[in-house]
């Protein structure tokens, strides 16, 4: 049986200096792409700007290089299913909400992230069989 071609990616953190995590995933998911005549994609997760660290991405590119893990596509190298820095995507995925919304397969919450911490709590402490959203703003 011969596998289809798989695309395949990475998503690493420009937080920081590379991960081991980021080695490894990049690994066995160019492996998986090469041993199936697939691609092999780098994405940026860029979207957390309070952590982001400006020379992060190009430590990134270089420690992928060095390990032989080379992307077929990613922010260095366009193809088609661009742009590979989640921060440039937004806009599509604003579209997709608005259009979720708009055919009510979607609705706002305006809940605070304490509200939800203390539903978690209380669900926990009385071992209830759903943890998670109570659907207050459905």
């Amino acid at each position: 049986m011969t596998a289809k071609p798989a695309r395949t990616r990475v998503a690493p953190s420009p937080t920081g200096d590379p991960h081991v995590g980021t080695a490894y995933m990049a690994l066995f998911n160019k492996a998986l792409a090469d041993t199936t005549g697939g691609q092999f994609l780098l994405r940026i997760e860029d979207t957390d700007r309070s952590r982001y660290v400006a020379d992060s991405e190009q430590q990134i590119f270089d420690a992928l290089e060095w390990l032989g893990l080379q992307p077929d596509e990613g922010p260095h190298k366009d193809g088609p299913v661009g742009p590979y820095r989640q921060s440039e995507r937004l806009p599509s995925y604003k579209e997709a909400a608005a259009r979720l919304l708009s055919e009510g397969k979607a609705y706002k919450c305006f809940c605070t992230s304490e509200r939800l911490a203390t539903l978690r709590k209380i669900q926990q402490a009385e071992k209830s069989k759903h943890i998670g959203y109570d659907g207050l703003c459905r």
